[in-house]
């Protein structure tokens, strides 16, 4: 699964249905590529950096509430974000 199409996941689902169907292999990947992602783009909207994320998530139709969402998501699973 791409990554983008993971992030709209998270924007859009219930972190609790997440956790009871997540295994090893998807933790680490949230952990690792998607947290990646996410903390970038958290530090382009809170501290102005120039990750790029902001443009990218704008051209595959993450809007930044869906943004907010993921990382919320995320870090309810239990990844750091910030």
């Amino acid at each position: 699964m791409e990554d983008i199409e993971f992030i709209k996941i998270l924007a859009n689902s219930d972190s609790t249905i997440l956790q009871q169907g997540m295994n090893e292999a998807t933790r680490h990947r949230l952990d690792s590529q998607i947290g990646i992602i996410l903390r970038e783009y958290y530090k382009e909207n809170t501290m102005n950096t120039k990750t790029g994320w902001i443009e990218k998530f704008e051209k595959v139709g993450i809007t930044e509430d869906d943004g907010k969402s993921a990382i919320a998501c995320a870090r309810r699973l239990g990844i750091d974000i910030s």
